[in-house]
């Protein structure tokens, strides 16, 4: 018996079990259902592409894309304790202001407006470089600046600039627009992710459990109240009871599966799959939606990028470097350069983020660049209009979900991720990057006209690795979850991570999703109007972003 039983030991899996075992009178679980981060990959930066790839996702292909002459692409989530954060490429961003204000505006979500949720992201940040109204330097997850940046990356960022993207220093700051350097999720040249940060050093107290290796079924109930999680585990089946609450942070993916083989989801569904409905919630699994990512692939002059280390003598170099002085390229993220930009110009924020990369082939199934040295620019939309699913494939808690972006649905996507093509190409075109450029191999001479902007999207463009919504939270009927992220008409149920996202942050969604455990951990612990009192303190920032 325990307290509280988590089930998913991601991001926010991790952020709770540390959070809420500090209380030393709640005895907690947390349940994962990948390995522990035991893999020396997972800790390096620059290899988050091989961790990316493998063993640990649960090598998701999503259902066949309509928009797109129904393409199947792969869909990387991870099966590791640390989640994304332990296979993502570290990019530490959390969004505009409006995003959260709109969740309180336009769902309903009151207590989540930017005002209120800034306490807690300042609370889970340990900065290396800013300490002010925006950021924290005392909480468990590291956030520094880059140890090393490739010369092809500086470059980049001067090209920005001199198509009229201006410097921003800090993406989470006053502003985000501008293009510069990411900050990352690392500490001393070494991935920081919420199991390393949060997690390791909780694992010491005798409250806490954590158990590998498990996965979870279904929530156990008893009446309309949740008691417990069954898990299997080394081909047994268990049970864990909870007598306070089972928090359910398995992902956008997990999340609405693990509560649809509850019997908790769309009635008609799980009818169907002969699942006895517990009660019917027809918003569990909808409101699906992702950053559609599109790809420009550049052709460099010389061994400028990170290609050169495919070879084997200059990893040796670069890995001696690591070893003697925890420098060089292998604490580089690769995912060096960001910008944020408008596609549609009558947008009061950007609505177009860019990822450079020095280097190119890092992604599955875009093509390789000949003489093998090149770059990468990649664009998606920060608030795509497109929603898809994602539902159960049958009752067999071990068959894969139905994941259905549904990439491309509504026009607008189209025309604006098009647009971000162009945005990329004209940035790449600048006087900065002449004498690294040698042609575009991708999308290539062959796209001149409207027409094969779009087919290129269509046939190229895949997910961003943000999926959110699943299981959003509001105050109407197709909410899944209340403001204090309980399951609507379920006592000790609640889900925290980013299914519940009513609408997707303008950014990347590792920041936000430990924002989110962090305030759900406040609430249970008692802890959530002492955090708040710092809001007075953040006033005067509120007023800034408005402006």
């Amino acid at each position: 018996m325990y307290d509280f039983v988590i089930a998913g030991g991601g991001s926010a899996g991790c952020v709770l079990a540390a959070r809420l075992s500090e209380n030393p009178d709640a005895k907690v679980l947390l349940l994962e259902a990948g390995p522990s981060d035991w893999n020396p990959y997972i800790h390096m930066p620059v290899t988050y592409y091989k961790t990316a790839k493998g063993s640990l996702t649960w090598g998701l292909e999503t259902a066949p894309s309509r928009a797109q002459n129904n393409i199947v692409t792969p869909y990387t989530q991870a099966r590791v304790l640390g989640g994304g954060s332990s296979i993502n490429a570290q990019v530490y961003t959390r969004g505009v202001p409006s995003d959260y204000d709109r969740w309180e505006r336009d769902f309903g979500c009151t207590g989540w407006s930017y005002r209120d949720v800034l306490p807690y992201f300042r609370k889970a940040e340990r900065n290396e470089r800013f300490a002010d109204e925006f950021h924290g330097i005392d909480g468990p997850l590291g956030v520094s600046d880059q140890r090393y940046t490739s010369p092809l990356t500086k470059a980049w960022v001067q090209a920005c600039q001199q198509a009229g993207i201006y410097y921003n220093a800090d993406f989470n700051g006053a502003s985000q627009a501008g293009s510069g350097l990411y900050q990352i999720t690392n500490l001393d040249g070494r991935r920081c992710s919420a199991a390393v940060g949060y997690l390791r050093p909780a694992r010491k107290r005798p409250n806490l459990t954590v158990i590998t290796g498990a996965v979870a079924t279904r929530v156990v109930m008893e009446g309309t109240r949740a008691v417990g999680v069954e898990y299997l585990r080394g081909g047994k089946r268990e049970v864990a009871r909870a007598q306070t609450e089972v928090i359910v942070s398995s992902g956008t993916i997990g999340s609405p599966k693990l509560l649809m083989l509850s019997g908790i989801g769309p009635a008609d569904h799980l009818t169907q799959l002969g699942i006895k409905v517990q009660h019917a919630l027809p918003g569990v699994g909808q409101n699906f939606h992702d950053h559609l990512d599109v790809f420009m692939i550049y052709e460099l002059t010389g061994a400028h990028s990170y290609d050169k280390y495919k070879k084997f003598h200059w990893q040796v170099a670069a890995g001696l470097q690591y070893a003697l002085f925890r420098s060089g390229p292998v604490t580089s993220n690769v995912v060096e350069g960001g910008a944020f930009w408008w596609a549609d110009k009558t947008q009061s924020d950007p609505d177009l983020q860019f990822h450079f990369l020095a280097g190119a082939g890092i992604e599955a199934g875009i093509p390789d660049v000949p003489g093998g040295n090149g770059c990468t620019l990649n664009a998606y939309l920060t608030r795509p209009r497109s929603r898809g699913s994602v539902t159960l494939r049958s009752a067999d808690p071990l068959a894969q979900a139905v994941v259905d972006p549904n990439f491309l649905d509504d026009p607008y996507d189209l025309t604006y991720t098009v647009e971000s093509v162009k945005v990329g190409q004209e940035i790449m075109r600048q006087g900065a990057l002449s004498r690294y450029i040698k042609r575009e191999h991708f999308p290539g001479s062959a796209i001149k006209g409207p027409g094969d902007y779009e087919r290129f999207v269509r046939e190229q463009a895949r997910t961003g690795y943000h999926p959110a919504g699943t299981c959003r939270m509001g105050m109407d009927d197709g909410a899944v979850v209340d403001v204090d992220l309980r399951v609507r008409g379920i006592d000790g149920l609640r889900v925290a991570d980013c299914s519940v996202m009513p609408q997707l942050n303008s950014g990347n969604t590792n920041a936000p999703t430990i924002m989110i455990a962090e305030r759900l951990a406040a609430k249970l612990n008692g802890t959530d109007q002492a955090v708040q009192s710092t809001v007075r303190a953040s006033e005067r920032v509120t007023e800034i972003h408005h402006s």
